[in-house]
């Protein structure tokens, strides 16, 4: 009796249907890819190699990868760009410190006003930024009360020592631009602030003080490291559009006071060189890009990562 030996069976054949909506998040997302690249990705190349350009207003541009044009707004600009860098800083830290008790108290200890002050923080955004700054020459004028106020309690020589004022008139000085910013980007550090404290578990807090802890170190061993993610949210919201910002300076300082978007603001419309201005731009963009990762890595906070 011979023995049979079966073959190979045919492999059967394996079909993959495709899952009904795959393509849906794609077409959810298509809207914000199409504005992203119309109105950023775009005008960003087009800014690179304007950047790279050379000739002038007269005779034309032409594209000839003139990276001399960054060379030469780096060499002329330069304490442009460290002057609007401190002045962001400072107002951030500003705002950190007039924001986070603020926020606290809006997320903790304000009971049914919570949506009353939640409303007065986002009020300034109801008037118009140029008109809130304009406020402000108001406000610090030489005659006013908080110069009066200044003058007479010192902190006008207090804040001639730190270099924030040359003589005894507020307005055209250091501090004024520095109050402008910290007051029309304050709502920007309140609100991340808020929505990181109003999650945080009071009965933390509460063991924190069961283990002994007095209130200093509860705040900086449970409050502050659950609150970072609102405070890196808050101070890169403030830091990053107050480090481009022209109006304060403009409206508020004076030209030692002048910050590097106030001379993209010339370059672009006055001198209309255009080349340098984009070479400018790109610059404060790559400084903010690199100073912002530098500073989430550092911090540490993984949900912005």
């Amino acid at each position: 009796m011979a023995l049979v030996v079966p073959g190979p069976r045919p492999a059967k054949r394996v079909t993959v249907k495709r899952k009904r909506g795959a393509f849906t998040p794609l077409l959810l997302l298509a809207p914000a890819l199409l504005w992203l690249g119309v109105f950023f990705v775009l005008p960003t190349i087009s800014l690179a190699s304007q950047s790279l350009q050379s000739g002038s207003t007269s005779s034309g541009y032409t594209f000839t990868w003139e990276f001399s044009n960054y060379a030469d707004a780096v060499v002329r600009y330069w304490p442009q760009f460290l002057r609007s860098f401190g002045f962001a800083l400072l107002a951030t830290l500003i705002t950190l410190l007039l924001g986070y008790p603020l926020a606290w108290f809006i997320a903790h200890r304000s009971g049914k006003f919570k949506t009353i002050l939640l409303v007065l923080v986002v009020a300034p955004f109801f008037t118009n930024f140029l008109i809130r700054t304009l406020a402000w020459k108001i406000i610090l004028s030489n005659e006013g009360l908080v110069s009066t106020v200044f003058r007479d309690t010192g902190i006008t020589s207090l804040l001639q020592m730190v270099g924030l004022l040359s003589t005894d008139t507020l307005l055209g000085s250091p501090f004024a631009v520095v109050a402008g910013l910290a007051y029309n980007f304050l709502p920007f550090m309140v609100l991340p602030l808020y929505a990181s404290l109003e999650r945080l578990d009071l009965r933390l807090v509460e063991a924190a003080s069961d283990l002994y802890a007095n209130g200093w170190q509860s705040f900086w061993k449970v409050i502050w490291p659950l609150s970072l993610p609102g405070v890196v949210s808050g101070t890169l919201l403030t830091f990053i559009p107050a480090a481009g910002d022209y109006i304060n300076a403009r409206l508020l300082g004076n030209i030692q006071t002048s910050m590097i978007g106030q001379v993209i603001d010339g370059q672009f419309l006055t001198v209309m060189d255009y080349p340098l201005a984009a070479a400018l731009s790109f610059i404060l963009m790559g400084t903010i890009i690199v100073l912002v990762g530098l500073y989430i890595r550092s911090a540490g906070t993984e949900e912005l990562v």
